[in-house]
């Protein structure tokens, strides 16, 4: 199966909007673990991405942990081209940084997906970006 990796993502993904973040985390480690042996660093990405999503979401928020992922997400996302995985990354940040009091970056972060998510015509996101960022 060669998006094996996409779709644990996928179901991660699902799991975690699903709150069933233990679930959804090893779905996220799974994933990472058969990009990483592949080679797939845009698969990667999408891992770390998820990974993120997930620490932002645990109470308390694991900003280390989800501050890493994003970031190491971002680098490889960048490193393959990967525009709208860079926005989503960077709408992470944002939510994250918002999530613990640091408006500042938050608004740099969400400022930048908003940018992005407009050049690349991502509408839907667009107007995520932009709700968050009324509230923040």
């Amino acid at each position: 199966m060669p998006n094996h990796s996409l779709t644990l993502v996928s179901l991660g993904n699902a799991y975690a909007m699903a709150g069933r973040l233990d679930e959804a985390a090893a779905q996220a480690e799974q994933a990472f673990a058969i990009a990483r042996t592949r080679k797939k660093a845009g698969y990667e990405a999408y891992a770390l991405r998820l990974v993120g999503e997930i620490a932002t979401r645990r109470e308390p928020s694991r900003v280390e942990e989800a501050s890493d992922a994003y970031r190491r997400a971002l680098g490889l996302a960048n490193e393959q081209g990967m525009r709208p995985l860079v926005a989503h990354c960077h709408q992470g940040l944002g939510k994250l940084y918002w999530r613990v009091g640091k408006r500042e970056q938050a608004e740099e972060h969400l400022t930048t997906a908003m940018t992005m998510y407009r050049e690349i015509d991502m509408r839907f996101w667009l107007e995520k970006a932009e709700k968050e960022m009324k509230q923040s």
